[in-house]
């Protein structure tokens, strides 16, 4: 073999996340399956007299490039068509919500060789044609009505359509160009343009007309705060008075619904999207729904793209989803539901080894690499014979590390269990020693006590392996960036039960990789929801339980007053109260003193609520004055989530969710060993602080 110089591997980025990341793309792969999909766009497009949305189910087995395909989508397809990405909702009570701030965070993204966000794009292409078909309309009406107010054109008017004709996106770009105030004065009569012609196709009802004029704002305002108020006010987020004033809006009303008006909204996008091009909404990372313990989290998401069907016109809904995670969902939805989304069924099998030895030839090729000298014969055919695209390409990655810095090869074969070892080993003295029926009492008690050195020698070992992972891990990067400063304490490492090296390394590494993706992604437009955050707690509540089996989890009630999202946690060794509160500092004093009155009644628990960084400093002196009083309680804190916090949370909740959904292939038992041996002193690993070998 030529020695080749280490370069950037080519194999390591084996994973799509979302469909707007940039991976080399082999079109020739699936290229029939992506064909169907462009099909049934067309289908949407060209049912021009009911726009009536249409599902599409894809389904593989891991790692076989169900995400990759919706990057190749919105490649191909951004230019022209909104693409909107949905991960896994997490939180029963508030599915809808977390579909439209999902929906909120894809419109922000930029298109392809465009200085203009997806959002932009919708409205730019919609505004005009609505302007454009109310003057022509208006000129064509013989009698006096809603339209009467446009049938003479002013010189704005006719400068609108002129601009609006030749490039819709000159509704940034051209208008206001002589001053804030013509910018102000052209944007008011396109407000006023679209409010008459949505009231006369489609009524004032609901949420729907203050929503659009929502999205109007938006897109008029220049200043970055501006728009950052009416961005919050779209995410159905409560305004301070003077904000409101500041942005000519009102409050949607406290009592209504969050998930009404989220359906609205989306809605809203739905019926613009007639005046563009269908919208594409991309449903992914769905497996852990199948989980037992999410059976009521599934039947609220399947009556919310229920209803996503009913309300929202010219979309093509896409599920990606295991085979066997949609023959579960086909026996729990009913038979509206599973009609709806399968109109369309997509199947991704492995590909040949031919088209697979391909995609390894084109990725070493971009780092200016040739297979053929990097890899033996039987190299490649170990990388060839493994399961699916991922495995085929995490195979790569390891044969390179080998072969141009020596570093071996991981096993391939399963990791014996704690349960495996002990068994094995306690077959073998038992044969040696020849126990006898008779003497089944004293064999007992000397399996007990085998298997109890046994688990000691284990943690012995772990420790041990601690030590060098650690001590490693320092002398290649003097600070980890994801872990939090702690000294080698032999008694704390010894408490947990380690996995193997090999695998301990593959959940550090990931964490790493992972923590530096959290970072970047930490800058841009999230939608900060308590319900969302709620759901990410119980979700790490519910995969701590499966491996102790003794957390409980409740909420606690103080009649019908309104208190913070919260969540009641009893673990083995404490009970805990864990709240978020990121509203307005209008709402926030009312809800705090109903939490603080909590604290104060329930000795037994202690309490902590958290409030994003990123949300507005709570400045009010009601509401100051009981966040003081939260922290000054014995079993109370109050504590404003600051970067590296939030990032942590997030990438714990992130590491569930990929082992679940298969994303990230390790046994849940040895990631969750990991993080508390690693980050013992973060206050969600604290919660549940016992060893799982107890």
């Amino acid at each position: 073999m030529e020695k080749i110089i280490t370069k950037t591997n080519p194999f390591s980025n084996s994973r799509v996340d979302t469909p707007f990341q940039n991976h080399i793309d082999l079109k020739e792969i699936f290229h029939n399956e992506f064909e169907s999909l462009t099909s049934v766009l067309g289908d949407i497009k060209n049912d021009v007299e009911n726009h009536q949305s249409k599902g599409a189910i894809v389904t593989g087995e891991p790692g076989t490039g169900k995400t990759h395909l919706m990057m190749r989508l919105a490649k191909a397809r951004l230019v022209h068509n909104r693409l909107l990405f949905i991960r896994q909702p997490n939180n029963l009570n508030s599915v809808l919500y977390h579909i439209y701030s999902r929906v909120l965070e894809s419109f922000v993204e930029k298109v392809p060789n465009s200085p203009y966000s997806q959002l932009e794009h919708l409205l730019a292409t919609s505004f005009s044609k609505i302007i454009h078909d109310t003057f022509l309309e208006a000129r064509k009406k013989k009698t006096t009505g809603i339209f009467d107010y446009f049938r003479k054109l002013t010189d704005k008017d006719r400068y609108l359509l002129k601009e609006l004709s030749v490039d819709p996106l000159n509704i940034y770009k051209k208008l206001g160009e002589d001053g804030a105030r013509n910018k102000r004065e052209y944007w008011q009569r396109i407000e006023t343009i679209i409010d008459s012609w949505w009231k006369q196709r489609y009524g004032d009802v609901g949420y729907s007309t203050a929503i659009l004029k929502g999205i109007v704002k938006f897109c008029s305002y220049s200043d970055v705060n501006k728009k950052k108020l009416v961005g919050k006010w779209l995410a159905a987020n409560e305004l301070e008075e003077p904000e409101l004033k500041s942005v000519g809006l009102k409050n949607w009303k406290e009592e209504g619904s969050k998930e009404a008006f989220s359906l609205d909204a989306i809605t809203v996008f739905g019926k613009l999207s007639m005046m563009d091009e269908p919208l594409i909404i991309i449903f992914d990372q769905l497996e852990a729904l199948g989980l037992e313990y999410n059976q009521n989290l599934l039947q609220s998401f399947g009556d919310s793209v229920k209803e996503l069907f009913t309300y929202v016109p010219n979309s093509l809904i896409i599920l990606n989803l295991f085979p066997d995670r949609w023959e579960h969902f086909k026996e729990f939805f009913d038979g509206s539901v599973i009609g709806r989304v399968s109109q369309c069924q997509i199947v991704l099998n492995k590909p040949s080894q031919e088209e697979l030895e391909k995609i390894l030839v084109v990725k070493a090729q971009a780092q200016g690499l040739d297979v053929k000298k990097l890899l033996t014969q039987d190299d490649l055919q170990d990388i060839l014979n493994q399961g699916s695209i991922r495995e085929v390409l995490n195979r790569a990655s390891h044969y390179y590390r080998f072969r141009t810095q020596d570093i071996p090869l991981p096993s391939i074969h399963r990791v014996k269990s704690f349960e495996d070892e002990v068994k094995e080993q306690l077959k073998g003295i038992k044969e040696r020693i020849n126990v006898s029926p008779a003497n089944e009492n004293v064999s007992s008690s000397f399996e007990e006590e085998v298997r109890e050195g046994f688990k000691v020698t284990l943690n012995e070992i772990g420790v041990l392996r601690q030590i060098v992972a650690l001590a490693l891990k320092q002398n290649v990067n003097d600070s980890t960036p994801f872990m939090p400063s702690l000294p080698v304490d032999l008694k704390t490492l010894s408490s947990v039960q380690t996995a193997p090296q090999s695998v301990s390394q593959q959940i550090m590494d990931y964490l790493e990789k992972e923590r530096a993706l959290l970072e970047e992604e930490y800058e841009k437009l999230v939608i900060i929801s308590d319900s969302d955050d709620i759901g990410k707690l119980l979700n790490v509540a519910e995969a701590f339980n499966m491996l102790l089996n003794n957390i409980e989890v409740s909420y606690l009630k103080v009649g019908n007053r309104k208190l913070p999202e919260h969540v009641l946690i009893k673990a083995p060794t404490q009970s805990v109260v864990v709240g978020f509160l990121q509203v307005s500092d209008m709402v926030f004093p009312a809800r705090i003193k109903n939490f603080n009155g909590l604290m104060f009644n329930r000795k037994d628990l202690h309490f902590t609520l958290f409030r994003d960084v990123r949300e507005t400093t709570i400045t009010g002196k009601v509401g100051a004055d009981e966040i003081e009083k939260l922290n000054e309680a014995p079993n109370g804190q109050f504590i404003y989530m600051d970067k590296e916090n939030r990032i942590t949370f997030e990438l714990i909740y992130k590491l569930i969710v990929d082992i679940q959904n298969k994303d990230f292939d390790v046994d849940l038992e040895h990631a969750l060993t990991t993080l508390e041996s690693i980050m013992n002193d973060y206050w969600l690993i604290q919660i549940f602080k016992k060893p799982i070998f107890s």
